[in-house]
């Protein structure tokens, strides 16, 4: 998948930190080796914390890892996963 069909999401920028959520709506998400994890979710003694999917809020639609481009001010998140013109 090239990166101009990705969903970019800025992981430092207040508006996508609200804007994308783990599937349950918490806030307090992490990227993590090509997956999220979700400190909220891990309190929880029946869940890890592993997701696979952001929750879009403005459309409440699931975006796949890999369909979201994670990036810093430095850079893509996952260089293998998020630099231009990787799949």
């Amino acid at each position: 998948m090239s990166t101009e069909n990705k969903q970019i999401i800025e992981i430092e920028n207040r508006r996508d930190r609200w804007r994308f959520t783990c599937p349950v709506g918490h806030r307090s998400w992490e990227p993590t080796n090509h997956h999220f994890w979700c400190q909220k979710c891990a309190r929880r003694p029946d869940v890890d914390g592993v997701f696979y999917e952001l929750r879009d809020r403005k459309t409440g639609e699931l975006v796949d890892r890999q369909r979201v481009r994670l990036v810093t001010p430095v850079g893509p998140y996952d260089r293998d996963l998020d630099a231009k013109g990787g799949d």
